[in-house]
């Protein structure tokens, strides 16, 4: 148990509200039932599993900004690209991160509160570009690769996580395609999903112990990306 009482109904309510009134004049009339139900105790739940995490990663770093640097993502959909023009995320995504500089540069732990299904990841999303050769050569050495492949066995054999990431269909040209860790050079991104996390955890008291149990058990592939690229 934890200091954290769960996400309030309310926030998941008003999550699930949104989705039907994804508009700008809505959006208005209803942002502080988002500050109050959604980000205040999102921020909380950030402190709270954030220094939980520091007992395993004591590396790791959380930030209370709201501005978009800091944990806790902007509610703000970037619709540049997008066909989808809906200007507010459905989801409260939050990162935990090992490194200085942007969080999403960098391994580390994510969470999601979404209506679609809920979750923990450990790892990184997508590897900076001037990382990717790094990640690369440490996937052939004759240490660091092998660590690599126990380290993502360790995480497999815990729970019924995914290891995500695999970009590429082919073995990235110049590189042996015969080499026995081959496989993880298609990757331009690592990381391992927990299994889905049921929403009536999200609004309990069990949420943080739930989460740091992902964390522990996705730690190896964490810490093996952390010791490579930082």
């Amino acid at each position: 148990m934890s200091d954290f009482e769960g996400f309030p109904e309310a926030g998941i309510q008003f999550l699930r509200d949104l989705r039907e009134n994804n508009n700008r004049e809505w959006w208005e009339d209803n942002k502080q039932v988002y500050i109050e139900q959604v980000r205040e105790p999102a921020l909380q739940f950030v402190t709270v599993l954030g220094e939980r995490i520091k007992t395993i990663a004591p590396n790791i770093h959380y930030d209370l900004r709201v501005n978009g640097s800091g944990s806790l993502m902007r509610p703000y959909r970037d619709v540049r690209f997008s066909a989808d023009k809906s200007p507010y995320k459905t989801t409260v995504p939050i990162m935990w991160w090992e490194g200085s500089g942007k969080k999403m540069e960098h391994p580390g732990f994510g969470f999601q509160i979404s209506l679609e299904g809920n979750g923990m990841m450990g790892g990184i999303f997508g590897f900076p570009k001037d990382k990717i050769d790094v990640y690369r050569e440490a996937v052939l050495d004759d240490k660091k690769g092998p660590a690599l492949v126990n380290a993502i066995e360790a995480v497999l054999a815990a729970d019924d996580y995914s290891i995500e990431g695999q970009h590429y269909k082919r073995v990235p040209r110049g590189y042996d395609k015969a080499h026995p860790r081959a496989n993880w050079l298609r990757y331009t991104g690592l990381w391992a999903s927990s299994p889905e996390i049921p929403m009536d955890v999200i609004t309990s008291p069990q949420l943080v112990d739930v989460c740091f149990k992902h964390c522990q058990n996705t730690l190896p592939v964490q810490q093996w990306l952390a010791d490579v690229l930082n």
